[in-house]
């Protein structure tokens, strides 16, 4: 899906060479129904199994944004040479990233590409966001990820997600107080990697994100293609990479290239 930050967030799916508005599909009968057919959202072949929601395997093995580092991002070893497409990487992980606050389902810290905000906070269907910190490159905000979740989570509790909103917080205060808690080691982290390539971004306000969402589910029941080809109901809402209908759930991240037929 495509989004963009809105009052509510709007929201785009792709079939095809189409882009379909989904926010005016909201409380309508819609029909998602899977051909069976999967196509490799790197190179296009036809494949059996999708990996890493939307490869084919010889793609899988071989992309750099399918390697382990991609889940964490700590253990980048671009610098070691040993990168798979190291083209790729100077274009993705040697940029500048933002280590930021979300509140999804609670309080959580994440990274992201700093030309992916706020796209990353709604992809996490998160309702607050706090950019707290801005570095030089993927590496460097994975270990300060790991050093902050420590003291705070770095996971989504996606069906708390899916259930309503997140209990409003003070996002400015809360990053005061993490980044108090992790003042020693933050400092360290500067004099290692230089002093200019971690900046603690003060006075940048939190964003506020609202959702189309009519009503949400009071049991989060999720659909899956693999298992059930058709999935069809009353379109309650969106959120995060989510269709919420009254008959159940369906993240279509996970089911990139995928063909799909819509019909409502």
């Amino acid at each position: 899906m495509h989004s963009r930050l809105e009052n509510p967030v709007k929201y785009q799916i792709s079939l095809g060479d189409m882009l379909v508005p989904l926010n005016d599909l909201i409380e309508k009968q819609i029909k998602l129904e899977y051909s069976g057919i999967i196509h490799c959202i790197n190179c296009g072949r036809k494949s059996s199994k999708s990996f890493n929601q939307g490869y084919c395997f010889p793609c899988f093995q071989r992309l750099a944004q399918c390697d382990a580092c991609i889940i964490s991002p700590e253990k980048c070893h671009f610098d070691q040479g040993t990168c798979r497409e190291p083209a790729w990487a100077e274009q993705n992980c040697m940029q500048d990233h933002i280590v930021y606050l979300a509140n999804s389902s609670g309080l959580k810290v994440g990274i992201t590409r700093a030309t992916q905000v706020p796209t990353r906070w709604i992809d996490q269907g998160a309702t607050q966001a706090l950019a707290i910190i801005r570095v030089r490159n993927r590496l460097q905000s994975g270990i300060l990820e790991v050093m902050f979740k420590q003291q705070v989570s770095d996971k989504t509790n996606w069906r708390a997600m899916l259930k309503g909103e997140a209990e409003p917080l003070k996002m400015e205060e809360e990053a005061a107080l993490l980044l108090k808690e992790c003042d020693s080691e933050l400092n360290e982290l500067k004099e290692h990697f230089g002093f200019f390539a971690i900046s603690v971004l003060n006075g940048i306000a939190s964003v506020g994100i609202n959702y189309p969402v009519v009503k949400y589910p009071e049991k989060v029941t999720s659909f899956n293609f693999d298992k059930h080809p058709v999935v069809e109901g009353t379109l309650l809402g969106i959120k995060g990479q989510y269709l919420i209908f009254d008959t159940g759930v369906i993240n279509l991240r996970r089911f990139s290239g995928y063909d799909v037929k819509l019909s409502h």
